[in-house]
Formats: C-alpha cells, sequence, structure tokens
C-alpha cells in the first residue's frame, strides 16, 4: 500500500490548478493565514480541499499518480 504524502507544495498546487508558481505560493499563504498557521507550518490536502472547494478525491488522486 503506498502512502499519501500529507501536505501539499506549490508544486502540486500548479500542477492541480493550471496556475503558476508565484500563484500557488501566494495561496498557500493565504490558506495558512485563513487556517492561522505560521509560516513554517505544512498545508494538508484536507485544508487545501476545504480552503479551495475542490474535491478531496481530485487530490488524493493526483498525490497518488505523483508518489
Amino acid at each position: 500500500m503506498k502512502i499519501i504524502r500529507a501536505c501539499i507544495y506549490p508544486k502540486d498546487i500548479q500542477c492541480i490548478t493550471g496556475r503558476s508558481e508565484r500563484y500557488s505560493r501566494r495561496l498557500l499563504n493565504e490558506i495558512r493565514a485563513h487556517f492561522d498557521k505560521q509560516p513554517y507550518q505544512f498545508i494538508t490536502h484536507q485544508e487545501f480541499s476545504e480552503y479551495t472547494g475542490i474535491d478531496i478525491e481530485i487530490i488524493k488522486d493526483y498525490l497518488k499518480q505523483v508518489s
């Protein structure tokens, strides 16, 4: 059984949304602010899904493909 990564990186956001790296970094910072996290804390795929409204299964499928 493959383990799915728990955190989301800017490159993942680029591939999922088709947007630029700069947008992806900005979005991660917005998500951190929304969930009241520190800059060094990671964003989970669940938090990303909740904030963006993208179905969590789509995100999990993507993370399974790249792992």
